[in-house]
């Protein structure tokens, strides 16, 4: 079977500001490098849906939910900006973007499930990882990974899911609203000290975090993976792996000071589908996070997508 390959056009309008790194181009260099190494023509396309009220209120608190549709809905109505928190800007494409973007993972969740496509990536923005239950914070508005794995273990009938993260930043989101729920395995890496400056004392025995210091490179990475990640998830058996796929702890990205290349994102994703392979039928799905650094990201997500294809 395929890979889907989800994305929409309004993930595009969705705009922060000049300067800002969150910026539309993190898509269209994607794009241009998928086409440029001829994987763009191997990948099934498919326009992501709007998420639903009911799916965002698996992961968030319902008044967040409503509130936080309430002041999109407004902006988009009277154009102006707001700042929901001092990295967060909301204008008026945000909101369907962020439907969009929650809404890809959504739909890639059941495709796999229903075995359209073995895997998916979803190429959305706002990113997601670090929406909380009740909060918007770093660039993210929903959670998008929390709603789809929520939705896989409510919906459709999974009973253990994974979450791997391996954005710089730790995914304090995800872990805000998945760890209280034992049906959830939770591995992530990240730099520390950085923002948002938690995941050293996880907050529920379902998160298996590795904090890394500054310049750590692959060697480290691929260490604490071998280590902590796959006795985890090996224990666990997932029926199904999310990906939380950040790309901004690449050598070439100062947002963060981490140093991985992409023979690096090849290996990490390789090790996630050997347990996907073994335990979950292969049903991954990986939505993207960080990564700012244009052609460093898109260089990476092609080598993340080669592994998911089967091409790498």
């Amino acid at each position: 079977m395929a890979t889907g390959y989800f994305t929409h056009e309004a993930c595009r309008r969705h705009d922060m500001g000049e300067g800002h790194p969150e910026c539309p181009a993190r898509l269209v260099a994607i794009d241009q490098q998928l086409r440029s190494q001829g994987l763009d023509a191997v990948l099934q396309h498919r326009e992501a849906p709007e998420v639903t009220v009911e799916q965002l209120g698996r992961a968030h608190d319902t008044n967040y939910v409503l509130g936080t549709l309430d002041i999109l809905r407004r902006l988009q109505e009277n154009g102006d900006h707001r700042h929901l928190d001092p990295d967060t800007v909301a204008m008026p494409d945000t909101l369907n973007a962020a439907l969009r973007a929650a809404g890809a993972a959504v739909a890639a969740t059941d495709a796999v499930i229903d075995g359209t496509f073995s895997n998916a990536f979803c190429a959305v923005r706002p990113p997601g990882h670090h929406a909380t239950r009740h909060e918007t914070m770093g660039f993210c508005f929903f959670n998008n990974v929390a709603v789809a794995a929520r939705h896989a273990l409510d919906d459709r009938g999974m009973q253990r899911v994974a979450v791997v993260d391996f954005d710089v930043h730790h995914g304090n989101g995800s872990e805000d609203i998945l760890c209280d729920d034992d049906r959830v395995l939770m591995v992530g890496l990240f730099q520390h000290p950085l923002y948002p400056f938690t995941g050293t004392h996880p907050l529920g025995r379902n998160a298996v975090n590795v904090p890394l210091a500054p310049r750590s490179d692959g060697t480290f990475v691929r260490e604490a993976v071998l280590q902590k990640w796959l006795p985890a998830l090996e224990a666990f058996k997932p029926q199904m792996i999310f990906i939380s796929a950040g790309f901004d702890a690449h050598l070439e990205d100062d947002v963060g000071g981490l140093r991985l290349v992409e023979d690096d994102y090849i290996w990490i994703t390789q090790q996630i589908m050997d347990v996907a392979r073994r335990h979950s039928d292969g049903r991954v799905v990986s939505c993207l996070e960080g990564g700012y650094n244009l052609s460093a990201l898109g260089r990476s997500v092609a080598a993340h997508i080669k592994v998911l294809t089967g091409a790498s």
